[in-house]
């Protein structure tokens, strides 16, 4: 239950749900950051994710993931859009 959640992983899981939130105007728009700051990102997440799992920090591990998911899914959006250009 979340009441057995150590305060850093209610903490952590939140600012990563809020980073999801903000994330999502980038995914539904036409505008996509660069290809490499997204896989960049996605990929350092995906490493702080298993951290988390490691530490026991399960809700911080599903948001992280959650967000890292979003970023690489930006990448594939900006990869999609450069190749519709040529």
């Amino acid at each position: 239950m979340w009441y057995d959640l150590a305060w850093q992983d209610v903490v952590i899981s939140l600012g990563g749900y809020i980073f999801l939130l903000a994330l999502i105007p980038s995914i539904l728009s036409k505008d996509k950051p660069a290809r490499s700051t997204s896989i960049l990102s996605g990929g350092v997440l995906l490493v702080f994710a298993f951290t988390y799992a490691t530490l026991d920090l399960w809700s911080s591990m599903i948001s992280t993931s959650l967000l890292s998911v979003g970023w690489l899914f930006l990448g594939w959006q900006k990869h999609r859009q450069k190749d519709t250009l040529r």
